[in-house]
């Protein structure tokens, strides 16, 4: 055991040049299995409302939720960094309760640092890392406001958008972020983020160019419920895996064979003996 990954941690495996491995997870046992197979982070991410809670979007996913949820994972794990999401609605409306909404998170939740969307809060990423608060920036695709504005597309795809990323990256980079998710950004745009800032650099849906990749468990698993996007490759499928053996369960169940005298406790023979 080597003790918690902390920011300094991250960035020297990053100066080294080895690839940052994140996972998502939103309960205790699946932090336990991403401990287990070594990850370096794990994202409490707010798409939790998608794969967990069954919402269309990650909307309406409230603070709650994820101190929730951030909870369960905090209380599995020893070794990887915990980043909780902040959620749609829990810092948009004023500095300080964004500020208040990101403590909870770590004072409450476990969390070791927040997660927030948009290349316009690098003035609120200055505030949270004067006080303190790890900050871990989202740009490119923003699934929190994507189904309000363009949808979901990739990002970077000319060189003006290309550019502007970057511009939003060094300016989060500027602020104090500790480290930047880019989602869905186009290849080239990718590499040259990754090039041009020196934080770690963590894709989801944006190339091997970056310093890590992250990943929805449940879409690795091969657990999706719904639409799996095409960046995503499975590398199990769990989710027949369970189908199937419910279906066995049940139909064990119905024929009478679950359960059997191995899988039950009977008396001693002498007591049973004494009933009839």
């Amino acid at each position: 055991m080597t003790g918690r990954n902390t920011i300094c941690k991250l960035q020297k495996k990053v100066d080294n040049k080895e690839k940052l491995v994140m996972v998502t997870a939103y309960d205790y046992a699946s932090a336990i299995f991403a401990e287990k197979a070594g990850v370096d982070m794990i994202l409490v991410g707010d798409s939790l409302g998608n794969v967990v809670l069954g919402y269309d979007t990650t909307i309406p996913v409230t603070m709650e939720d994820m101190l929730h949820h951030t909870k369960a994972v905090s209380r599995a794990v020893k070794e990887p960094m915990i980043v909780a999401d902040m959620p749609y609605g829990s810092y948009e409306v004023s500095t300080e309760e964004a500020v208040r909404n990101a403590m909870r998170l770590i004072q409450e939740g476990g969390a070791q640092a927040v997660k927030l969307e948009g290349s316009q809060w690098s003035p609120l990423v200055k505030e949270m890392s004067k006080r303190g608060i790890p900050v871990m920036a989202h740009l490119g695709l923003l699934p929190q406001t994507a189904s309000l504005w363009n949808g979901y597309k990739t990002c970077g795809r000319d060189e003006t958008a290309a550019w502007a990323l970057v511009e939003a990256a060094e300016a989060m980079e500027e602020a104090g972020a500790f480290a930047i998710l880019i989602e869905c950004v186009a290849t080239e745009a990718a590499k040259l983020i990754t090039e041009k800032i020196d934080l770690p650099i963590i894709g989801i849906g944006s190339s091997a160019n970056c310093d890590g990749q992250v990943l929805v468990l449940h879409d690795l698993l091969g657990m999706s419920c719904g639409h799996t996007p095409k960046f995503v490759k499975q590398y199990a499928q769990i989710g027949e895996q369970i189908e199937q053996a419910i279906r066995t369960y049940a139909e064990e169940v119905r024929s009478g064979a679950f359960p059997d005298a191995e899988h039950s406790v009977a008396m001693a023979e002498d007591e049973a003996k004494r009933l009839y």
